[in-house]
């Protein structure tokens, strides 16, 4: 059967709570300014937002129900989603969805989470039972080992390079430097990063993302609102999300979203060429690249030649991750999964400041989250035009 499009419905009013290294405030306060600066964006009242999506590793012992008394809401669509970067593209659909249906009529769509000191550590000790059974246990903390045996199977299958893969870093952090809330201030170059210290091998120090506190939000609406308030909005063509997509596969060597591009395109009705920015999920930059061969850009085996053949910069021939992404903005726990689609929503209204891509009009966005052993269990994309 063929997917069913989501006309009239739109995407408005990007906001960023601008991130911290590190913070004392709780998740709630994160959420709250999210929230906040959602109404002032848009012009409308937090109450009237009958819907609310919310995302988080860090809200306990809230959850979203709980926050709606907090908060003074009162709606009639409530989703909790601590999905990790998955969580933006699953709040999407569902809000979508809803609100073309007519069962909300502005779902506010938000991902807050804190980092104290120590904090992500505690919170990769609890993250699931795998961790806690198959990853400390053998001495390992944290997903950068587990993420070491998926790029090292993926580099043997593709013929991939560390400085292959890392043009893809340098590239995200020229575009940091001309993002003032990027975490990341200070220049990268390609011997910067194949020279970086060892975590994990081939997982080097600027493989990692910087854990961190801050919120991204937007909102999700049909079309003849946010052109009643005034808003400038993109419109949801496309839209795709698989959760363990490949089981029997016996290590990470695709992601789910190549059991549905085909899907993907065709409801967007282009080709991956006809995008003109890119905003992957990059916990680590070897996932980006997966991305780029899973969405249909090239083959696994012909991401070598890929990679070098493009300039991922703003200014260049695809830019990719315009914000900095995690790599060089900085990781805000579920955050991370709405970083892309809130920088997408900017650069088609043409508010994305120094970073603006001239005459974008349809990009990509992609999520992928919950590390297991040995493979990411979720994914999406999600294709956005503008109006």
């Amino acid at each position: 059967m063929a997917r069913k499009g989501y006309d009239g419905v739109v995407l408005a009013a990007p906001v960023t709570v601008p991130y911290a290294r590190f913070s004392t405030r709780p998740a709630q306060w994160w959420a709250g300014k999210a929230l906040a600066a959602l109404a002032q964006a848009s012009g409308l009242s937090h109450r009237d937002f009958d819907g609310f999506s919310l995302a988080s590793f860090s809200m306990a012992p809230d959850s979203a129900i709980g926050l709606t008394q907090h908060f003074g809401l009162s709606p009639r669509f409530l989703d909790f989603l601590p999905l990790g970067g998955v969580a933006g593209v699953a709040g999407l659909r569902r809000a979508a969805r809803l609100v073309q249906a007519g069962d909300a009529d502005v779902v506010a769509c938000i991902a807050a989470d804190t980092n104290a000191p120590q904090s992500f550590r505690q919170g990769l000790e609890n993250f699931s039972r795998f961790s806690q059974d198959a990853v400390y246990p053998y001495g390992a903390g944290g997903p950068n080992v587990s993420f070491a045996l998926i790029a090292q199977a993926y580099m043997a299958e593709t013929g991939l390079t560390r400085a292959d893969i890392g043009r893809l870093a340098v590239a995200q952090r020229a575009n940091a430097l001309k993002n003032p809330a990027a975490l990341m201030k200070k220049p990268l170059s390609l011997d910067d990063y194949l020279n970086s210290r060892p975590i994990a091998p081939p997982i080097h120090l600027f493989d990692c993302v910087m854990p961190c506190a801050g919120a991204e939000g937007f909102l999700v609406m049909r079309e003849d609102t946010a052109r009643a308030q005034g808003l400038r909005f993109v419109r949801l063509t496309a839209a795709i999300e698989r959760h363990n997509g490949y089981p029997d596969d016996p290590v990470m060597l695709r992601g789910g979203w190549q059991r549905d591009v085909a899907d993907l395109w065709a409801m967007a009705g282009v080709a991956p060429g006809a995008v003109d920015l890119v905003q992957t999920y990059d916990d680590y930059p070897v996932i980006s690249a997966m991305q780029f061969a899973d969405l249909g850009f090239c083959t696994p085996k012909g991401l070598p030649e890929f990679l070098n053949a493009h300039d991922f910069t703003v200014t260049g021939d695809l830019p990719h991750n315009t914000s900095g992404g995690q790599l060089s903005a900085g990781q805000a726990g579920c955050a991370g999964g709405h970083i892309g689609l809130v920088e997408n929503i900017r650069q088609l209204t043409g508010a994305a400041g120094a970073r603006q891509v001239p005459g974008a009009q349809r990009a990509l966005a992609m999520g992928f989250g919950m590390i297991n052993f040995d493979r990411g269990l979720g994914s999406g994309a999600v294709v956005l035009e503008a109006a």
